[in-house]
């Protein structure tokens, strides 16, 4: 027997100004789950987790997450309730320096919660001292997942959590994800080799839909599939 999904989307319909971006837009992610979610530019991707979080207007649809209807909750509550998001700008503190900034996302206690951190990112507890613009783009991106993580979410959106970020420190990013079994990401991901090596299962959407679906090692593995959604051809 399936486990009741942790998030689900039934029906969505969202967008900016006098343009819709999904349209009704259905998936739904199990307790646990590393989903994946693929597709060109512009076709949706970010425009689902701002929805999810409430940042972008829900028009039609309905959002559950732990069986409780999203409608009408401001980001904040959302946030509460166990969401966490890291959006593609990172929004770290520049001007704290990063214990500071993790300091500022700690539900916990202060040490334990410091100590989890550091161990899951090492090369944060290395620059515990320097400030946000003293960081490399791959520091401050483990920066912003390590601070969303002290706020003890059920569920992590991150948005493109590799963009810009050199082969080993997306590799350091990946495996400190992977490290963490019980949480629940869905992750847009442009580096799309990288992210079915980490993620379960994925979705690759166009037009604001899901169009395809498979198993994450099963999709890497399908260069048709790649090519013909995203316009990708893995070797």
């Amino acid at each position: 027997m399936n486990p009741s999904p942790l998030l689900a989307l039934h029906g969505v319909q969202a967008g900016y100004g006098p343009t819709t971006v999904l349209h009704g837009l259905s998936l739904s992610v199990a307790p646990g789950e590393r989903l994946a979610l693929l597709g060109r530019n512009g076709v949706g991707k970010t425009t689902t987790l701002r929805t999810v979080m409430g940042l972008t207007p829900l028009r039609a649809g309905r959002i559950t997450f732990a069986g409780q209807d999203l409608t009408g909750l401001a980001p904040h509550a959302r946030a509460a309730l166990g969401l966490g998001h890291v959006p593609q700008t990172r929004d770290i503190f520049p001007s704290l320096t990063v214990e500071e900034n993790l300091l500022a996302g700690c539900k916990r206690r202060p040490a334990r919660a410091l100590d989890e951190a550091y161990a899951l990112f090492p090369r944060l507890a290395e620059r515990r001292h320097h400030g946000g613009t003293q960081l490399s783009g791959g520091e401050q991106q483990m920066l912003s997942v390590a601070r969303a993580l002290l706020g003890q979410p059920r569920l992590l959106l991150l948005d493109e959590p590799l963009e810009g970020l050199a082969p080993l420190i997306r590799q350091d990013l990946l495996r400190a994800l992977a490290q963490l079994p019980d949480l629940t990401v869905v992750v847009v991901e442009q580096q799309v080799h990288e992210v079915l090596g980490y993620a379960q299962r994925a979705l690759i959407l166009d037009r604001g839909q899901v169009v395809h679906e498979d198993q994450a090692e099963r999709l890497r593995d399908d260069s048709a599939a790649l090519e013909r959604h995203i316009g990708l051809a893995v070797q």
